[in-house]
């Protein structure tokens, strides 16, 4: 009978010894937790997104410390624990690595902020308007208004040219003006043309230079200056302002 009591005693201890740490560190799974995610809101390069991302990261960390520590208190040996866990963690690893791919991408993205929510964007063969930015995709809107969903391991591996940290890009149209007709005329032309084209900047000013030259004639590269966000309007304006002018020169020839 004293020895039933010692080892309830014994059990109880260990119980009551388990339950404290569970309590204590609990609480103080979700002060690391908080205090992470005060701290890095003050970092303004830092996305929020990010921000609870990584203040998860540390609030289970620790909890998954406090659950070792529990076993332990218990007497299992944490080590083999740690090594079924580790073993189980590789396998998952290695069956979602694309998963965890993109989800490494989504964080440097956050990170590093090549661009955000609004930004018009070239995202390797993608052209379209951010619209959201989570973990593992980006999502865009094209110019056809289609929402374009990538996978960030995409993103993050190819080249992103954002249109939108620049206030002005140059737009560039080529036409082909044949032999016969008058070609400083329809250099001078073509430079007006696309002066004339509403949303094309003054300064600075429109030009007109020869691209190729062969048989057929000489192409010209007709280049003008416009505010990014209106670029791919201007440049339909300047290609059928040049069209135009092609045009009159072949029927004045």
């Amino acid at each position: 009978m004293k020895s039933l009591w010692a080892l309830i005693a014994t059990y109880a201890l260990s119980v009551l010894g388990g339950i404290a740490i569970l309590v204590v560190g609990w609480l103080l799974a979700g002060w690391a937790g908080r205090t992470t995610e005060r701290l890095l809101r003050r970092v303004p390069r830092i996305d929020s997104m990010l921000v609870g991302f990584l203040a998860s990261i540390v609030h289970y960390g620790v909890l998954a410390l406090v659950g070792i520590a529990v076993l332990s208190q218990f007497g299992v040996q944490t080590a083999s624990v740690i090594a079924v866990f580790g073993a189980t963690g590789l396998a998952i690893g290695l069956a979602l690595q694309g998963t965890l791919s993109n989800l490494a991408a989504g964080v440097m993205l956050l990170l590093f902020r090549p661009f955000a929510v609004g930004d018009l964007v070239q995202l390797g063969s993608y052209r379209g308007q951010v619209r959201d930015l989570d973990m593992f995709t980006t999502h865009l809107d094209s110019i056809d208004n289609v929402r374009v969903i990538l996978p960030n391991g995409k993103v993050w591996g190819d080249i992103i040219q954002n249109l939108s940290v620049n206030p002005r890009l140059r737009i560039t149209v080529n036409c082909l003006v044949p032999w016969n007709q008058d070609l400083p005329r329809a250099r001078a032309a073509l430079t007006q043309a696309a002066a004339n084209v509403s949303g094309v900047a003054a300064d600075p000013p429109a030009t007109a230079a020869a691209a190729t030259i062969d048989a057929a004639g000489v192409t010209f590269r007709v280049s003008a200056w416009t505010e990014a966000h209106q670029a791919d309007q201007v440049t339909e304006s300047l290609a059928w302002s040049v069209a135009n002018v092609v045009d009159e020169l072949r029927r004045a020839a």
